[in-house]
């Protein structure tokens, strides 16, 4: 089940609650990823909230944006450079993305598994995505007052062995999202500090949304490689003039 493109902007941009979320989960992208100079960047799903520090340095940024979901003009003010695409056939060839952020993309899909294969079709070898899903221990994705508490929540587990089902090499994980999901004043003024505690805690214990990174690995070819021999035409035409002796 996709939310609205436009319940997703209002949530982002237009409320505390979603601003705050947007600055916690973009600080620990940031973590992971500091500098993207000179990198093809796509965010799928409603990426784009994160994806805003990379504009300047990366060589080309995309937000891909799912039909069910709809698209929006981003960033504003700016030249657009998101696009509307089918969730499982995106119009960027193979190997093109050296950095793929996906949020609201993989828990509201119906075709999680064709939408990982696509994600790693998309990246070229060496390349790096980091899916954000929302925790399913966590407050957040008990709530439907914001987009977490739609679609399918994750447990850590669940989230990496789908990964390595295609082929995805983990190479770390994190949690963000420590305050509560409320408009309260007490809440929002309190999230900070929340934040700042819950980042000593377990991944497993804490956080309302999951953040894994992973690798795409291409392995080369081992063992022996064995040449088959094509017959030698000359001679193939040389036995119908001249018959060669038939063995013993």
């Amino acid at each position: 089940m996709h939310l609205d493109v436009q319940d997703l902007r209002n949530f982002y941009y237009r409320s505390t609650l979603g601003r705050a979320a947007q600055a916690s989960i973009r600080n620990r992208l940031l973590q992971f990823w500091p500098d993207a100079t000179g990198q093809t960047m796509a965010g799928f799903g409603f990426a784009a909230p994160l994806m805003r520090p990379y504009l300047a340095e990366a060589r080309r940024v995309i937000a891909l944006m799912p039909g069910p979901q709809g698209v929006m003009q981003w960033p504003a003010g700016m030249p657009n450079v998101s696009v509307l695409c089918e969730e499982t056939s995106w119009p960027i060839e193979t190997g093109r993305v050296d950095r793929l952020v996906v949020m609201h993309g993989l828990e509201t899909s119906e075709r999680p598994s064709e939408l990982v294969e696509e994600c790693r079709r998309v990246l070229g070898p060496g390349g790096r995505a980091i899916f954000v899903v929302p925790n399913r221990a966590g407050f957040w994705a008990r709530s439907d007052k914001t987009p977490f508490g739609y679609g399918r929540p994750y447990t850590l587990t669940q989230l990496e062995n789908q990964l390595r089902l295609h082929e995805f090499t983990i190479e770390r994980h994190a949690a963000a999202l420590y305050r509560l999901p409320s408009q309260k004043r007490f809440w929002l003024k309190s999230g900070a500090m929340f934040d700042r505690i819950g980042r000593r805690l377990p991944t497993m214990l804490a956080g309302g949304v999951f953040m894994v990174e992973v690798s795409k690995q291409t392995h080369p070819q081992r063992g022996h490689m064995t040449r088959v021999q094509r017959a030698n035409p000359i001679r193939v035409l040389e036995g119908l003039s001249n018959p060669l002796p038939e063995p013993v």
